[in-house]
């Protein structure tokens, strides 16, 4: 099969593309017949060596698949050959990737696409529209008539943060840096959407919300709890994906007096469980049209080395030029 591999951890370019032994399935897996993956920051982190990990070389890179299963392993009980499915959490835990032709899952880690639903989009939303479920359902328990604050609503969890808290009856406040990205937050529902650039972000979100924000959903690399802490509700929650040598002010004294709460989570530390209650939520409202993926733009697997680049520009570098994820096709 056809796949994109590391053989060492590093740049872009120590991905290579070529040929791998098929695999086989185990007593508990499924083999899928690929046909749509996208690129998670996490990707890069992992394949660049920053994130610990265990790494058996050659190590396909990708979190998330979407494909077809095309045999079962003998304890297998929840799938049949011929149905579609998808997946996310694959590279962790000494398990491989998904970027290749075909790919084993244990079925713990696997989901029914839902009919009318493309390989494609449950793709683009498997791991973002997990995290932003984990983040708002599990962790913050975001309540209907409650406000949010998320940074970058166009971008990939963001997207997913503003659909998801709209669907659990939320009010949105969230922000952009161009028109452009402001009116696809509208589209997904945002009640304000401030964009950074041009307009004090405090100030907005404290005229919209003078009783402060419920919760704060922070996609920054580098908080600034200085500034955010004061514009937090009474028991407000903070949610946070920072960057993992981020090392911010914590106004402790202004946080606790409020009874605030601070979650910080990596996707990839949920159980099984949690993850598929996650996804029964995700398919239904996917099915439904209440859930939509940001694809940014699809491209052929043998790119995938180009596909890294753009989403470092983008995570990184703060190049802004991805408004969505990149999907890549087999």
């Amino acid at each position: 099969m056809k796949a994109a591999f590391i053989t060492q951890t590093g740049p872009p370019e120590v991905i290579q593309y070529g040929d791998l032994p098929d695999p086989k399935p185990g007593p508990n897996q499924c083999l899928i017949k690929v046909a749509a993956v996208d690129v998670n920051p996490v990707d890069t982190y992992i394949r660049a060596g920053l994130v610990p990990a265990k790494l058996t070389f050659p190590f396909i890179v990708g979190c998330d698949l979407a494909g077809t299963v095309l045999e079962v392993g003998s304890a297998v009980k929840a799938f049949r050959p011929g149905q579609r499915v998808w997946a996310t959490n694959q590279s962790f835990g000494g398990r491989q990737g998904t970027f290749s032709e075909l790919a084993v899952v244990d079925e713990q880690w696997l989901y029914p696409t839902p009919d009318g639903v493309t390989d494609q989009a449950i793709a683009a939303l498997s791991l973002v529209a997990v995290t932003a479920h984990l983040g708002l359902v599990r962790d913050a328990k975001l309540k209907a008539g409650e406000i949010l604050f998320v940074h970058g609503g166009s971008g990939g969890v963001g997207s997913c943060v503003v659909q998801l808290a709209k669907i659990l009856g939320a009010r949105v406040i969230t922000t952009a840096g161009n028109e452009a990205k402001a009116l696809v937050c509208r589209e997904l529902g945002a009640d304000l959407v401030i964009n950074y650039r041009t307009e004090n972000v405090e100030e907005q979100v404290k005229a919209f919300a003078p009783q402060g924000v419920h919760v704060w959903w922070e996609t920054l690399r580098e908080p600034d709890f200085e500034r955010t802490v004061p514009l937090l509700a009474m028991r407000g929650r903070m949610v946070i994906m920072a960057g993992r040598e981020a090392r911010p002010v914590f106004p402790v004294g202004p946080f606790y007096v409020k009874g605030c709460s601070l979650h910080g989570f990596a996707m990839f530390n949920a159980t099984a469980e949690e993850l598929r209650a996650a996804a029964a939520d995700i398919n239904q409202w996917a099915a439904h049209g209440t859930l939509k993926p940001r694809i940014d733009r699809v491209l052929p697997l043998s790119q995938t080395a180009a596909a890294h680049r753009l989403q470092e520009e983008s995570t990184i570098h703060k190049s802004g030029a991805l408004t969505g994820k990149i999907v890549l096709t087999p």
